[in-house]
Parts: structure tokens; sequence; C-alpha cells
């Protein structure tokens, strides 16, 4: 399977009918994300950015902050590969209104959940993950709605102090 670099995270397929991901794909996704500065990186496995439908293959490393975030008129599934991680659901106002942690089905932990559109939502990154994530295209950056109780990632310390308070409020509610 050949891939397409678009930038430093993000890999679509050169071929546009039949996708595969092999193991030497990964192992290369991994290592194209430890070169990042946010520590991730994707295949796409549709074909362009404007499909109606996105389907991605998404590597994190363990500590990876998602700046909690909402799509418009978009639901989200996610189906854990490999890792572990926390999933983190908030109402408007930043409280969190729930927490799910997922883990490989082999942990009899929750491997797959499905959003519906206009949810504040995060993960905790607990290991090194892999996941299949699947949402409505075309991507729109104006459909990703970021809050204002949340730090953006260029807010080192910022992001350092929110993600110690998330942890503990996560890891009670767990």
């Amino acid at each position: 399977m050949k891939w397409t670099k678009v930038d430093s995270e993000v890999f679509y397929p050169k071929q546009q009918d039949f996708v595969v991901i092999t193991k030497k794909n990964i192992d290369f996704l991994i290592q194209v994300a430890k070169k990042n500065p946010g520590h991730r990186a994707r295949y796409c496995t549709h074909n362009f950015v404007d499909d109606e439908v996105h389907e991605m293959v998404i590597y994190h490393k363990e500590g990876t902050y998602i700046r909690p975030h909402k799509h418009i008129g978009k639901t989200e599934s996610f189906h854990l590969i490999d890792g572990e991680t926390d999933v983190v659901f908030f109402d408007q106002d930043g409280n969190i209104d729930h927490a799910l942690s997922l883990g490989v089905y082999e942990s009899g932990k929750s491997f797959y959940y499905r959003i519906p559109e206009s949810i504040y939502h995060s993960q905790i990154f607990r290991k090194n993950t892999l996941f299949h994530e699947v949402t409505k295209g075309p991507f729109e950056k104006n459909e990703t709605v970021f809050p204002r109780w949340a730090p953006s990632e260029d807010k080192t310390s910022l992001v350092n102090e929110y993600m110690k308070k998330l942890n503990l409020q996560v890891q009670a509610l767990l």
C-alpha cells in the first residue's frame, strides 16, 4: 500500500479503491508520530478531504493532549485497536458529564464508543494507542468547536495544569 503525505501527521492512500493497512504501515506511523510535536499521526482511508465519510486509523502516544472539542452536525465512532485511553464527556461549562475507560478487547473494558453530534469530548491516552475513527465528512475546521474553558495545545503550562486536574477528576469517577 502506498501513501501520500499531506502534512507531518496525515497520510492518504495513493490507490483509490482498495485500502489495506499492515503492521509495517503502523510501525511507520508510530515512527512519524514520534517525530511530531503533537506525538500523533493518521492514515485517512477515505480517498479525498471532501468525501462524505471520513475513516481513519490513528496513533497517539501516551500523554498526547487532545483539547476538548465538539463537532457540529457530526457523530463520531471510536474503535480502540491497541492501547488504553479514558474518554471524557463534558457539559457546556466544562464539567465532566461522564467518562469511560477503554482498553483492548481482552481487557474486559469497553473498546468502542459512538457519540452524537455536538458533545464536548476528549481522550486521555494512558498508553500508546492505536484506534479506528469514523465521522461524517467533509472536514471543515469551523465545524469543530473548542471551548474557552480548555487551553489550546500551544499553551504548554496551562495544558499541564489542566491535564493534572482533569486526570484527578476522571480517576475519581472511574
